[in-house]
């Protein structure tokens, strides 16, 4: 069975026909050509596809495409200013060597994005809570925890 959807995604608007079984993480990757936000695990434990829907960071690998009806969504892609220049989070990431193999960042940026929105995180303890929603097996978190608090500024 399909849907009709009707989504915002980084600004832009798509009307689209779903399968009522299609994850918001394929949809996005798939239909929208949308590939930063990875998937990993499949069960929302690493984050790899953290997005930002409705202004809250949410695992796109556990919602379904017809879940986001109505809604406005942001990607690792909206990061970026359209000249490709990085943004602030970004830049920090880079500046305290917070990726290696790249696979993990997106949904660390999209899952500190959005706690950056809610306000600045002072100290490591905090930084840490922020970012335990998301599973990195290369950099040891240090560079991801001095990332967040330097973007944080």
């Amino acid at each position: 069975m399909t849907h009709p959807i009707k989504v915002t995604v980084n600004g832009t608007t798509h009307h689209d026909e779903v399968d009522s079984r299609l994850t918001l993480a394929d949809f996005l990757r798939e239909r929208l050509r949308l590939t930063g936000t990875h998937l990993g695990c499949e069960h929302g434990v690493c984050g790899a596809c953290t997005v930002i829907l409705d202004g809250a960071a949410v695992r796109s690998c556990l919602m379904l495409a017809v879940q986001a009806d109505g809604s406005e969504l942001e990607t690792v892609e909206s990061l970026a200013s359209e000249d490709g220049e990085l943004g602030t989070l970004q830049q920090a990431f880079k500046d305290n060597y917070a990726l290696q193999c790249g696979f993990c960042t997106s949904g660390f940026l999209m899952s500190v994005t959005a706690a950056l929105r809610e306000g600045p995180v002072r100290d490591e303890v905090t930084a840490r809570e922020v970012l335990s929603g998301n599973i990195c097996r290369c950099t040891g978190y240090q560079g991801l925890v001095r990332a967040v608090l330097d973007a944080s500024g």
